[in-house]
């Protein structure tokens, strides 16, 4: 008896050693989850994000959860989803704040808890110190001021031509005048035409709507170079905006800064607004509204970020801070592309639909 009772305790003992040693293999083979927040899903950009996003995860060996909201004005929708995935405890965030004023409580409350929150995209523009890890993002600036220069080299003689009795208008289209990479580009694409025409010694100002970086006297200057802003970012309202660009005189470009804006122009012009056939129109991203606008001419050309390496590199970087290694921002890159290139590999594989 005394040895059943002892055999039976050493299996007892056995059990619980292999049913422990079970469990920590379980935790063991748990998958990291990862939230990444994007600022929308209605334009195809954000499509490309995923998939990039999601090509890390699968190299990464983690899992993650891509979610944003409809629209790119549903700011309260996208704090939901934040305070949702809070509650999941991931072990990083990716994010793509519309507003950082409304998500100040939820970065913090991510600090509290010490999960890490990556910036893609235009980010989390002026959060607390020390609250975002690092970006993955284009340097909007550069990559807006890529497309002045081409710009420049279209126009430059009808620039010089001008004068301030018969002065000429460069607009920047822009949907909002909130998003950080909207406002990058219209200020680096505003900035760099400016500075382009006043190095040939033509009189240029900047005006419109950002009057952070409005300069020079519109009255003695021979170009205008200004930013209109759609009442909205919706469709309705930026097509309004389009239009009354493109009744603008003596318009001689248009620099749509996102996919936003490029369909609202193309939304003009389909509802009888006229694009004059001298106006050279460049655009920002791709999509195939755009991709058909620039192999038929209606643009001269666009800007390209890389989508798919944004999501890429935001989840790379959640996974980094997550396991403690430091992390840096990322400039994610960005092409010119028109209808003599834009079917070569290196920059088809950037031009989503």
């Amino acid at each position: 008896m005394k040895k059943a009772k002892r055999l039976l305790s050493v299996l007892l003992v056995l059990t619980m050693v292999v049913m422990l040693f079970a469990g920590c293999g379980t935790k063991e083979e748990e998958t990291e989850y990862y939230s990444v927040i994007a600022k929308g899903f209605q334009h195809q950009f954000w499509q490309v994000v995923k998939k990039g996003s999601e090509q890390a995860a699968a190299d990464l060996g983690v899992e993650i959860f891509f979610t944003g909201p409809e629209g790119e004005s549903a700011i309260a929708t996208q704090v939901d989803m934040i305070n949702a995935e809070l509650a999941k405890n991931p072990k990083a965030i990716a994010l793509a704040a519309l507003s950082t004023e409304s998500v100040l409580s939820q970065l913090q409350e991510a600090a509290d808890k010490g999960i890490p929150v990556i910036g893609f995209d235009s980010g989390v523009p002026n959060a607390p110190a020390g609250q975002i890890s690092a970006n993955a993002s284009t340097d909007n600036e550069n990559a807006a001021g890529l497309g002045a220069e081409h710009m420049y080299e279209a126009i430059k003689a009808d620039i010089a031509a001008a004068s301030v009795s018969s002065p000429v208008i460069v607009v920047i289209l822009s949907q909002d005048a909130t998003s950080a990479s909207v406002t990058g580009r219209s200020k680096g694409f505003a900035e760099k035409m400016y500075a382009l025409i006043t190095a040939d010694g033509q009189s240029a100002a900047i005006t419109g709507d950002f009057a952070a970086i409005t300069t020079g006297d519109v009255a003695n200057s021979a170009v205008n170079v200004k930013i209109v802003v759609g009442a909205t970012p919706d469709i309705t309202d930026m097509t309004n905006a389009a239009s009354g660009v493109l009744n603008t005189d003596n318009l001689l470009g248009v620099f749509c800064s996102n996919e936003g804006a490029v369909n609202g122009l193309l939304a003009a012009v389909n509802a009888g607004s006229t694009l004059g056939a001298d106006v050279k129109v460049v655009g920002f991203d791709a999509g195939a509204g755009q991709k058909a606008a620039v192999r038929g001419g209606t643009f001269m050309g666009s800007i390209t970020q890389d989508p798919f390496a944004i999501g890429y590199k935001a989840v790379e970087l959640a996974v980094k801070a997550a396991n403690g290694e430091a992390v840096s921002d990322v400039d994610t890159g960005a092409k010119w592309y028109d209808a003599s290139n834009m079917d070569e590999p290196d920059i088809a594989q950037l031009l989503y639909d």
